[in-house]
């Protein structure tokens, strides 16, 4: 385990999968679910190289066919880490043999955490290893915990939005969606919503969203430029809240499995970096 901290905040984060376990402030008040396994063992896993699940969890690339579990394997992996600070570390993943048996591309994933104030900074960056383009998505899936209850919290838009909900069919999206706001900039929260999964929002026009108690006693606000599909998603009556950026997203129903056509894809140049950074700022 891994501990940052500074004047604000308490984080620490496991070796596995370079997840998050704790966010606490100066108070000692917890901000991150604790993965009660009665409801969802995960707390903040990082979704790399495919976000969402794949048709029949498997995906072809220059005519070979290869098998990807949902949300890839960066989640399931231990990490080196190679740099620690009081306030900010990096872990690092590199392919191997068994990563190439999923994912057959040469890469380095660096995932560096550091606090700023009552902000917490999530960048990622991904190395292109290989002279050939690869393929690939990146999404983040911390879990906030709502300790009054699905009901006494909505999430809070710093504009007008509408939210326009791809609905799921297992692990794969239809082409048609359900509106769950019109033209505001506040969406309450219901149980009903995840009965039967996750709120899919695709080509999104915002990149802040905080979820905010109604009383005003706790908030959190993810800031995540340059993501195109934003997630909402809980386990029906558990008190946590997934506020999901995705540079990346499901497979749609009718895909025919070739990932350099996959929707939200990225294809990263031989030798290239891919960066993005998301802030989560607790309140």
């Amino acid at each position: 385990m891994q501990k940052i901290t500074n004047d604000v905040l308490t984080v620490e984060i496991l070796e596995k999968g370079a997840e998050l376990q704790s966010v606490k402030n100066a108070d000692g008040k917890e901000f991150l679910w604790n993965g009660d396994p009665a409801y969802w063992v995960g707390r903040a896993p990082v979704l790399f190289p495919i976000c969402g699940g794949l048709k029949e969890d498997k995906y072809t690339l220059n005519g070979s066919e290869y098998t990807l579990s949902k949300h890839g394997f960066a989640k399931l992996v231990d990490y080196d880490v190679e740099d620690k600070k009081e306030d900010s570390v990096t872990f690092l993943l590199k392919s191997n043999e068994e990563t190439k048996k999923q994912f057959p591309f040469n890469f380095e994933l660096r995932i560096t955490y550091s606090l700023k104030d009552n902000s917490l900074i999530t960048a990622y960056a991904v190395k292109n290893l290989d002279a050939d383009k690869m393929y690939f998505s990146i999404g983040s899936h911390e879990a906030f915990m709502i300790p009054e209850g699905t009901q006494n919290y909505h999430i809070q838009f710093d504009k007008e939005v509408t939210l326009n909900s791809y609905i799921l069919d297992g692990n794969l999206l239809e082409d048609n969606y359900i509106t769950v706001l019109e033209k505001g900039d506040k969406f309450p929260l219901k149980d009903e919503y995840f009965a039967v999964d996750a709120l899919v929002f695709k080509n999104v026009d915002f990149d802040k969203a905080a979820l905010v108690c109604n009383d005003g006693s706790r908030k959190v606000t993810v800031e995540f430029p340059g993501c195109d599909y934003f997630l909402l998603w809980k386990k029906p009556e558990a008190n946590y809240l997934c506020l999901e950026p995705w540079a990346g997203v499901q497979d749609i129903i009718g895909s025919d499995y070739d990932i350099t056509k996959k929707e939200g894809i990225i294809a990263l140049d031989g030798n290239g970096i891919y960066e993005k950074v998301h802030t989560i700022t607790f309140e």
